[in-house]
């Protein structure tokens, strides 16, 4: 059990550093708009929200998504090889077809991918490189978000258009042939304003036949009129990568001479993705706000997957478009409600080939699946903030999705190989289930409470009930004899408590959370795709910010967590869930000892975790240390040297244990980037 007396200690610790903070000068309100697709002041607020700015971002310079969201406690992206990734949040590491259904990635509030179609590497398509900042929700999402806002929410906030002319360009090189071209310009026009911001870069890849290259754009125009405001934004990216898989062997993470090694050379991922929307606003009488957003979404992925046998192809793909929906009204001083409607349909498919026949007589050559889905997507909410008393806060809203499929499989349908033979060994390893439809209805809610304790502490407090239908990959890609998945919702009940504070130059939260996951959707030993797991997931978090001085400010975050199995489905029951590691924390130091000059030195930490469900193989964690030095050259020039891994530690971006092997994607070594700009 987590020991309550946790957050006592970081009370007394915030006490004892009051007197210093209180007599700075006063911090500047942050704001976030993903709980409630308006802008909210943090401290209005009872959810757990973390804001990555727009400062720590260019700062950090990172050339993967797992630098930056390293500064938020209880999350951890698990780096795998170029720009593919893994989300945890208050979670092990969830793997799987449909694992990332857990999770809601959007930008400016649009979701990178349809409902029933996540990507575990979707992050990948934004550019979260050239934001105004990152807004993290842990914990079941708010009723503006539904499925898939089960364990947490990362939400991308674009660059606004600036109010004067203003145009940036960056170059970046370092190790492995890595560069990096950053540039955007931007101006407002009367009521008229916008931004183009584009970035290119190639990386030889520091494992063999490892390289990548990707491009991203967003193209974005806001429009204040006297009765409409109109954001919209266009926003494309491309990857063309060659992919290592893991290396095999116990501790071959710290063997020099199999760092650079790739088991796959053949293996690489190519996606595309086109976004666009335009989000129209109007404010009317009585306080009142009305927002609608129409989106389009377009997709495009084809990869080799090297971890099977045969190495099929896959190609995938969606073409999306919906729309987003909220009205808000102050009733009175007390009360603000708000309701919405949102919608949207996909046309999906997914084909997987294998070019070359296999030993084990179960994989056949040529097509393996080929299906089309058209999804239908709906949901009502409601939801509010009522300011019960002088000192108290209630944050509150319920949502009703609603989510349609309609399969079809344009093959034959069976166990059989693409021109219905049996397989040599009798059972073929895909399974393709006839056309089908499948429709799934769920309820979410969420209910927060801010209790003013002083004038700078509050006691919080949140409970939420999400879920996450089955995604279209766990109905109709199946395997071995299943031709039916009849699979149910997952579902989350999650409960936290906590004390925040502010001061002038001081902030801190601390909470402790409990969450059960029921109906978890797993692949039992037959590699049937079923219902049954049950998870539960306890932990503290605490995150703290000094300015300690005008020129000396110092972050910490940290957590304490234990992800268990709630039952037997897949091991014991008790039994921690692999890739979970049960300590997580990261350090800042930011050093501005000139006003052109800014130093800081960064430590992360990873704590030990399980390989694998039984509990019997581990990986030790790891600590590293980072180093950044800005320096501007008067108004316009600057550099950036960046140097990661500054102890040239040895260690796994991600471990497991399967097949009777250790299995490493190992981390990279000391390495310096430079980057060198100039701001008209």
């Amino acid at each position: 059990m987590i020991k309550q007396h946790s957050i006592l200690l970081a009370v007394s610790l915030t006490s004892s550093l009051t007197l210093a903070a209180g007599n700075q000068p006063q911090a500047t309100e942050t704001v976030s708009v993903t709980a409630d697709r308006i802008e909210k002041q943090l401290h209005e607020q009872s959810l757990a929200i973390s804001v990555i700015s727009q400062e720590d971002i260019e700062s950090i310079g990172h050339t993967h998504i797992s630098q930056v969201l390293s500064q938020v406690p209880g999350v951890s992206i698990s780096r795998g090889n170029g720009q593919e990734n893994l989300t945890a949040i208050r979670s092990g590491v969830l793997t799987g077809a449909g694992s990332c259904g857990a999770f809601y990635f959007a930008e400016d509030g649009i979701p990178l991918r349809g409902p029933g179609f996540c990507n575990v590497n979707e992050l990948f398509d934004v550019n979260a490189e050239q934001a105004a900042r990152i807004e993290v929700i842990r914990g079941p999402g708010t009723a503006v978000h539904g499925s898939n806002a089960l364990n947490g929410v990362i939400n991308v906030i674009s660059l606004a258009p600036s109010s004067e002319p203003e145009s940036r360009l960056s170059f970046e090189a370092g190790p492995d042939k890595y560069h990096r071209v950053k540039a955007s310009h931007s101006d407002t026009i009367g009521k008229h304003g916008y931004r183009i911001s584009v970035q290119g870069n190639h990386d030889d890849g520091f494992k063999d036949e490892a390289g990548y290259d990707q491009q991203k754009m967003n193209v974005r125009y806001d429009y204040q009129g006297d009765t409409w405001s109109i954001q919209s934004m266009l926003a494309a990216s491309n990857l063309d990568q060659e992919t290592a898989g893991y290396v095999l062997g116990e501790d071959a993470y710290k063997d020099s001479h199999r760092k650079r090694e790739n088991p796959n050379p053949e293996a690489f991922r190519n996606n595309t993705s086109v976004r666009y929307y335009s989000r129209f606003e109007r404010e009317g009488e009585r306080d009142s706000r009305f927002v609608v957003t129409p989106y389009l979404r377009y997709t495009e992925m084809e990869f080799l997957q090297h971890f099977l046998p045969g190495t099929p192809l896959e190609e995938n793909g969606e073409r999306s478009a919906g729309v987003q929906s909220a009205f808000y009204q102050n009733y009175s001083d007390n009360v603000t409600l708000y309701n919405g409607f949102d919608m949207e349909v996909t046309k999906a498919y997914l084909k997987q080939s294998q070019a070359q026949a296999t030993l084990f007589g179960r994989f056949p050559t040529g097509q393996q699946y080929d299906y089309e889905v058209d999804a239908l997507y709906a949901a009502w909410f409601i939801g509010g903030d009522w300011q019960a008393t002088e000192s108290t806060k209630i944050n509150f809203g319920g949502r009703y999705d609603i989510q349609f499929y309609d399969y079809n499989n344009l093959m034959i349908d069976g166990n059989t190989a693409a021109d219905g033979s049996a397989c040599p060994a009798g059972s073929c390893r895909y399974a393709r289930p006839a056309d089908d439809k499948e429709r799934f209805r769920n309820s979410s809610f969420n209910l927060g409470l801010i209790q003013n304790l002083s004038k700078h502490t509050d006691f919080i407090a949140n409970a939420g009930h999400g879920f996450r239908a089955p995604q279209a990959s766990e109905l109709y890609r199946l395997q071995e004899q299943q031709l039916n998945a009849n699979l149910a919702e997952e579902s989350l009940n999650s409960i936290e408590i906590g004390l925040r504070g502010n001061w002038n130059t001081f902030q801190y939260r601390v909470s402790t959370y409990w969450m059960h996951k029921s109906d978890v959707i797993i692949q039992d030993s037959n590699r049937r795709n079923i219902n049954g797991g049950k998870t539960v997931d306890r932990g503290i978090e605490a995150n703290f910010n000094w300015q300690i001085t005008p020129s000396l400010m110092w972050q910490l975050q940290a957590s304490y967590s234990k992800h268990q199995y709630g039952n037997d489905a897949l091991t014991a029951e008790g039994n921690e869930i692999d890739t979970a590691p049960r300590q997580l924390a990261g350090t800042l130091l930011r050093w501005s000892p000139f006003a052109s000059t800014q130093l800081e030195l960064e430590i992360q930490h990873q704590g030990e975790y399980f390989l694998e469900e039984n509990n019997l193989y581990h990986y030790p964690g790891h600590t590293l240390s980072n180093i950044r030095w800005r320096q501007q050259y008067g108004e316009q020039l600057y550099s950036v040297l960046r140097i990661n891994n500054l102890g040239n530690i040895d260690y796994a971006e991600r471990a497991d244990y399967a097949f009777g092997n250790y299995r490493y994607f190992i981390g990279e070594p000391r390495a310096a980037y430079l980057e060198l700009g100039i701001n008209f």
